[in-house]
């Protein structure tokens, strides 16, 4: 077998627990790839780098990089930077085989780890009816509306068959609704409880701002209960995912979603920012929906 390494590529945090949560996680992945060097590298904010993390895996024998992307949705860190970054790699290292997977994306295994946050928060909270009670979603937003719509899908996903009165999106970052808007949503459109849920993979910046304006949020609404929900983290079933994107990226099944991206086409209210992908996707181990 071909001499491979599996390159785990995380976000990266200004906050140095999150990036040691996203390091313990590779730890639990590495017995999932046996026989393989498994890595790890940051997009932004931590170290090693993507050219870093790579480089790594070529100076222990690597023949072939799997890159897998520890990232939730397919942004402009998914469509550009990453595949650019590997477009580098290959001028250092001619020869050398790279595969890149798709990132974690809407997958139902999410979904129940979603489940699984709110029935523990649930615990947490004064005996309510799930009909009077308003799940807000909160992600980390993006320059991509591709990539935020993929959170009001999840939203809608989660809001089918589980009782809720309510299943609201925000956003903690760049992109609007954002959180004060959506905690307000929920309280005028009734809601007795309330259950804001991280769709963030660890800890950082962003959850723990979550948690000091919740704080405000509860002295503003007195009498609606409101608690705030795990994130992500590392649970059991995004290993089976990342399994599942490395088969896909060695079999060139793994596909992009071409057809919405604003880096291929002209959306309207980004014309400013329309670029082209910087490789093929074919290139990349990828497959392009038909058309793209």
């Amino acid at each position: 077998m071909m001499a491979e390494a599996v390159l785990l590529v995380g976000h990266g945090s200004r906050e140095a627990e999150g990036n040691l949560q996203f390091e313990a996680f590779v730890e639990r992945v590495r017995p999932a790839f046996p026989g393989r060097v498994t890595r790890h590298c940051y997009i932004e904010l931590a170290t090693p780098d993507i050219p870093e993390g790579i480089d790594q895996c070529v100076a222990q024998g690597a023949a072939r990089v799997v890159v897998l992307p520890v990232i939730l949705f397919s942004s402009g860190h998914a469509k550009l930077e990453i595949p650019h970054e590997i477009d580098e790699a290959r001028g250092r290292h001619p020869g050398m085989d790279f595969r890149y997977a798709r990132p974690l994306g809407v997958d139902p295994r999410i979904l129940a780890i979603l489940d699984e946050r709110l029935a523990e928060a649930e615990v947490r909270m004064p005996p309510g009816d799930r009909a009077e009670t308003a799940v807000l979603l909160v992600g980390r937003g993006s320059s991509d509306p591709d990539a935020n719509g993929d959170i009001f899908k999840i939203a809608r996903m989660l809001w089918e068959g589980r009782g809720f009165g309510w299943v609201e999106t925000c956003f903690i970052g760049i992109a609007k609704p954002d959180y004060p808007t959506g905690i307000w949503r929920c309280v005028a459109l009734g809601a007795r409880r309330v259950i804001v849920l991280p769709y963030i993979l660890f800890t950082g910046v962003l959850v723990k701002r979550m948690e000091a304006q919740l704080e405000g949020f509860r002295r503003d609404f007195q009498g609606i209960p409101m608690a705030l929900a795990g994130y992500l983290g590392g649970h059991p079933k995004l290993i089976e995912i990342l399994v599942e994107r490395h088969r896909e990226a060695l079999e060139g099944t793994a596909l992009m979603n071409c057809l919405l991206c604003k880096y291929r086409m002209v959306l309207t209210g980004h014309e400013h920012e329309h670029y082209s992908h910087r490789a093929p996707a074919s290139d990349l181990g990828l497959a392009a929906p038909k058309g793209a």
